[in-house]
């Protein structure tokens, strides 16, 4: 009687850990959905794989349930003076928080001989190198990750 009691908990554990990974991933994979749009229209528009940017951004803002996100609308972590209650940049919406993290890339010294190019690797290399996280090999190993495990294409 005690083995079947064992084994119905661990069975119902079981249950309950897939049910949460699914969900899990159901939301992880609308919010790359709920921003794929943006990420395109800037990739088009400064030369950055979209996903790069969206991976960023999903690894930045805890797939979009980070505080940082849901209250100042900032994807990507960005440092700003324009919010008195936080260290982190306040934008106006999702779209000028991904057009922020452009702005930022555009500005370094690698961005003139990646623009345009479809190697991700090289696009997180080098901007995890110029100072983007102070975890540079944990950062790139994260964003990498999301971008297999969502299999994450340049469309």
């Amino acid at each position: 009687m005690k083995h079947s009691f064992r084994y119905l908990r661990i069975v119902i554990l079981s249950v309950m850990f897939s049910f949460t990974s699914i969900l899990s991933n159901a939301q992880t994979h609308s919010y790359l959905e709920q921003n794929k749009k943006i990420a395109n229209e800037l990739s088009s528009k400064y030369g950055i794989p979209s996903s790069v940017i969206l991976a960023i951004a999903f690894v930045e803002s805890g797939g979009g349930t980070s505080k940082s996100s849901k209250t100042y609308n900032n994807h990507f972590g960005i440092v700003g003076k324009n919010n008195p209650t936080s260290k982190y940049k306040s934008f106006a919406s999702v779209k000028e928080s991904y057009e922020g993290f452009c702005k930022l890339v555009v500005n370094k010294g690698y961005y003139a001989g990646l623009k345009g190019s479809s190697d991700v690797s090289k696009w997180v290399k080098s901007i995890a190198s110029a100072g983007y996280s102070t975890q540079p090999r944990e950062w790139m190993r994260r964003i990498n990750l999301i971008m297999s495990k969502y299999k994450m294409k340049n469309d």
